[in-house]
């Protein structure tokens, strides 16, 4: 995956905290890992990819960075279904944003958002993931990439 890959995600992030009332985002440097075990915190927002460009988007959360930011957006209901709803929408835009820029062939599809470990994750053991570490207030969240080229 190249630097201007990787680039248009890392703007997508900092694009969506833009949004939020405590507008500092910090993107530390993508490195990547193994598909054997997917990186993932309490709450997992998941993107689908086809297209050119086949696998997945995912953002990752814990319980109280999401809290926070819907808090941040003005959304004082913080109950469980909105947690889900904003982690599939912080997924959502990130990879919508994406979409733009690579053009419309990059499909993207609706968010599916799991609590806890993401068995459901099935990522390419022949490939690698790029993990875009990402800190905003005091935690830590992070955008995963796993796109192969078709």
């Amino acid at each position: 995956m190249s630097e201007a890959v990787l680039q248009v995600f890392i703007d997508g992030v900092i694009r969506y905290f833009e949004h939020t009332s405590d507008k500092e985002v910090n993107v530390g440097t993508p490195y990547l890992i193994d598909n054997t075990k997917p990186a993932a915190l309490d709450y997992t927002g998941i993107i689908g990819v086809s297209g050119p460009s086949k696998g997945c988007v995912y953002f990752t959360a814990p319980k109280v960075l999401l809290k926070h930011l819907l808090l941040s957006i003005g959304e004082n209901d913080t109950s469980e279904g909105n947690i889900i709803d904003i982690v599939g929408e912080v997924a959502n835009t990130i990879s919508g944003n994406a979409r733009r820029e690579f053009g419309q062939e990059f499909m993207i599809s609706v968010p599916v958002v799991v609590e806890g470990y993401p068995s459901a994750i099935h990522l390419p053991q022949n490939t690698r993931s790029y993990v875009i570490p990402i800190s905003w207030k005091s935690y830590s969240a992070s955008v995963v990439i796993c796109l192969q080229s078709s």
